[in-house]
């Protein structure tokens, strides 16, 4: 299957502990800094390394930071006292194997050479960790599978906590305890012993805590919700280094900041504990259409997303082909089993039966291989970005989403724009609360190129002025630079402002990602 048809399902994305994003090439945000909500946009250019910057303001009343006076200058970092204060281990720019440590997703991140990366083996290195950070005024950066977007999960001249090795599960009675370095293959295979799943986006190799803390967008969006929604407990460590577990019922705030857009600002995520689903057979369908029939694709799909039932889930695809034209295509799934009635549906609404079309019946494990094109993925470049619809595009706004697309396919660059639909369950608040703002939203564009170069820029540029008229702002799992990170938290920044002045007043966790 090719990294396109993979990217079907919306590979959430990918922070362990600071919700990053997470995705295969379409990587969502990993365990590196999520953005704050800020009015400070990131660096204006893609190509910008993670760096360690000064706090960004915030878009509201900031956190109050100590004065420059109160404190001593640090001492030097004795990084052998940190080394022998961990269970696991300490890599710095002379030790072997440094190189492969600190390498995310994406290899264009491959130059940005953090000053340590600490390998966690247990939460108590992140506590480590953070405390020797914190004392000599070094900038940390947490990493579950490394698919930020833009890099967040590494940072030149600071400190990267890799929470790979923090990957041990647990079931019992229908939840489900995982380490924040868990990827997703290994989460899905170990809870088909079970008969048990979870709600989460398809790219094997992406990290859980960063799809989750952004959010997590997949076929069973519409059924059971985002994945953040399926959580009902954390391990947390704070900014002071200490340790929370935390839940509706204990540090209900920070809990629910973490849900869906808190990672990053606030702490870093070492366990999950989730409420499971069944794994049951999903019914796939997949319906082809001409480029002539690509306006009426987008309008029977939003119909699609706006009245189909809760079982039914489809993504339409617009990709870009090396001649010039158009593919069009929607990968859908009924979690019923049933995808005859749903792909039915769809071609009613679009008006005209699908020039191609396939059915198929999949079991849960062979649904998760499918969608994530096999049980790994390959490092790989790209560029992306999203806009998040606030409800149905008009002709004038679908008419240039298309002549986005249309644009990159003939100037020859490799673009496509993936719409993945909201509704159901997603648009329900879960019990506990959650900081993911687009409940009521009709669903996500993501703009992706495998390019990485000035024609991606400009397919991407291209997309968000085509249909600036319905979007609502951006999903933090397909963060992108050069975007105010405001747009990302909406209605939410109110509340994860407040959680950042009582968890992290000293604005510990900061990049250009992040508010502060």
């Amino acid at each position: 299957m090719s990294l396109l048809d993979r990217r079907t399902v919306l590979i959430a994305g990918g922070a362990a502990a600071a919700a990053t994003i997470a995705g295969c090439g379409d990587a969502k945000k990993d365990a590196g800094s999520t953005p704050s909500p800020s009015q400070t946009p990131a660096p204006t250019s893609t190509s910008a390394a993670p760096s360690t910057p000064p706090p960004t303001e915030a878009s509201s009343t900031p956190p109050t930071k100590p004065s420059a006076t109160t404190a001593p200058p640090p001492s030097a970092p004795n990084w052998n006292t940190l080394a022998k204060s961990l269970k696991g281990k300490l890599y710095l720019a002379s030790t072997s194997g440094y190189a492969a440590a600190h390498q995310l997703f994406n290899p264009r991140w491959d130059s940005v050479r953090p000053t340590a990366v600490v390998k966690a083996a247990a939460a108590a290195d992140v506590q480590q960790a953070i405390d020797f950070a914190r004392t000599h005024k070094l900038v940390l950066v947490p990493k579950s599978g490394g698919h930020s977007y833009v890099g967040a999960s590494t940072i030149a001249n600071g400190v990267q906590v890799d929470l790979s090795g923090l990957k041990t599960m647990s079931y019992s009675n229908g939840v489900l305890t995982v380490g924040a370095g868990a990827r997703l293959y290994d989460v899905h295979a170990f809870l088909d012993r079970y008969g048990r799943s979870l709600p989460t986006g398809t790219c094997p190799t992406v990290g859980v805590a960063g799809l989750t803390l952004g959010g997590g967008m997949g076929v069973h969006t519409r059924t059971y919700g985002l994945t953040c929604d399926r959580v009902v407990g954390m391990g947390v460590v704070t900014a002071d280094g200490k340790a929370h577990n935390v839940s509706a019922s204990s540090d209900s705030d920070l809990f629910a900041a973490l849900r869906g857009s808190g990672g990053g600002n606030l702490g870093v995520v070492t366990s999950f504990q989730f409420a499971t689903i069944p794994a049951t057979k999903l019914g796939f369908f997949r319906l082809t259409w001409p480029e002539s029939q690509a306006a009426a694709v987008v309008r029977g799909w939003q119909k699609f997303a706006q009245t189909a039932a809760a079982t039914s889930w489809g993504n339409l695809h617009i990709d870009a082909k090396s001649n010039g034209t158009l593919s069009i295509h929607v990968l859908g799934v009924s979690t019923t089993g049933n995808a005859s009635a749903a792909a039915a549906q769809l071609e009613s609404f679009v008006g005209s039966k699908a020039s191609a079309r396939t059915i198929s019946v999949k079991s849960h494990l062979e649904a998760v291989k499918y969608l994530g094109g096999g049980t790994t993925s390959p490092r790989q470049g790209f560029l992306a970005g999203s806009d998040v619809l606030k409800g149905p595009m008009d002709a004038t706004t679908i008419t240039g989403l298309l002549g986005a697309v249309k644009s990159a396919a003939r100037a020859g660059t490799a673009a496509s724009a993936i719409l993945d639909p909201l509704g159901g369950q997603a648009a329900k608040q879960p019990d506990g609360g959650s900081s993911w703002p687009w409940r009521s939203a009709l669903g996500v564009i993501q703009w992706y190129s495998s390019a990485q170069n000035s024609g991606a820029k400009t397919f991407i540029a291209n997309g968000h002025s085509a249909v600036r008229a319905a979007s609502a702002g951006g999903y933090v799992n397909y963060l992108e630079s050069g975007r105010a990170v405001s747009s990302y938290y909406g209605g939410s920044a109110a509340k994860l402002h407040a959680a950042k002045q009582k968890y992290d007043p000293t604005n510990f966790f900061h990049t250009s990602y992040t508010f502060g």
